[in-house]
């Protein structure tokens, strides 16, 4: 409880409770919690989305991944047309977002997303402070300094490895050996990233820079998980039907990264938020409002930075000082 951290005191306690024999009693008052304050179906609608990226053109790319389709009717100005965040790679933007609503039953709710262009970023995964448990080397905890002149973006990683049962390898060390069947975020020397079903053994291999896993796939060749409606296998909190923050990752058919979060949802809406968006494979990453980041920088050194959701919880400078979780930092790359 004393120890260095970056959270507030009231989820230090609940993270202490978890890891001293009160995991249980945390989860039962979740389920709860999150139980009573359901969101109730219907409302009224919306009458704007939340303004994201920069609202002076659109994406203005080579290449852009087509439109997130409204799926409630009237669409609302700006649903789901892409916007880029900040300066141009190699003369077309490296990042894009939009936000749409998902879901006619839940009109006021918002997902937001993004799209990483796989020819113009570089992805890297940093330990946190206390995440993942092992390994003595922790790396910096935070965005390096001397590398944010590159800095696009920054986003949350997985569940605690604890919760997962997943592997973890970067920085060229492994922290937990990786896991076949399980979903797995993973980074290659030669650039590229995927979202896979991991099937390499407990190693990672020469070819692979960093191996993330949290649960199984919840979209598999375009299609969900016919499992996602069992509770047991998306985590051992609040499983997949509670309807919390939430945050997931895949890839479309091109081999672009995707980014997605919105808050009350369960595992199989998440899958379907980043299926609607045009991935073809994806797992969930973290979920509840303490976890769920996305922030994106407007500026070279990471300057003007902003939140992919408004209602995100954490600073939009978050990961820019050492941070208790693992997180993903996207750079530029290929010239400026």
């Amino acid at each position: 409880m004393l120890a260095p951290s970056n959270v507030g005191f009231g989820v230090r306690s609940i993270e202490w409770l978890r890891d001293h024999g009160g995991a249980w009693l945390v989860s039962d008052i979740e389920r709860i919690y999150y139980s009573i304050n359901a969101p109730q179906k219907g409302g009224p609608p919306l009458k704007s989305l939340p303004k994201v990226g920069l609202q002076d053109g659109g994406p203005e790319s080579l290449y852009a991944p087509p439109t997130i389709t409204p799926i409630i009717s009237p669409q609302l100005p700006g649903e789901g047309e892409w916007r880029r965040t900040g300066p141009l790679v190699n003369g077309a933007p490296p990042v894009l977002v939009t936000t749409f609503r998902p879901d006619p039953n839940y009109p006021q709710m918002v997902a937001g997303v993004a799209w990483l262009d796989r020819l113009r970023t570089s992805l890297t995964l940093y330990p946190g402070r206390y995440e993942p448990p092992a390994g003595a080397f922790r790396g910096p905890m935070e965005v390096p300094p001397q590398l944010r002149r590159q800095l696009l973006a920054t986003f949350n990683s997985g569940f605690k490895l604890e919760d997962s049962g997943g592997g973890f390898a970067a920085l060229g060390q492994l922290y937990a050996p990786l896991r076949d069947g399980l979903a797995t975020l993973v980074g290659f020397r030669d650039g590229s990233v995927d979202v896979r079903a991991w099937t390499g053994g407990p190693q990672p291999g020469p070819s692979v820079l960093f191996a993330r896993q949290n649960l199984p796939l919840i979209l598999q060749n375009g299609r969900l998980n016919p499992n996602i409606s069992e509770g047991s296998q998306w985590g051992a909190t609040l499983g997949n039907a509670i309807r919390v923050w939430r945050s997931g990752v895949g890839v479309d058919a091109r081999g672009d990264l995707l980014y997605a979060a919105a808050d009350n949802q369960t595992a199989e809406s998440l899958a379907l938020i980043l299926q609607h968006a045009g991935a073809v494979r994806a797992m969930e990453l973290d979920i509840n409002s303490e976890w769920v980041t996305f922030n994106f920088y407007g500026a070279p050194g990471a300057g003007d930075p902003s939140k992919l959701l408004p209602g995100m919880d954490r600073e939009a400078t978050r990961y820019l000082e050492p941070d208790d979780r693992d997180f993903f930092a996207v750079f530029s790359r290929g010239g400026g």
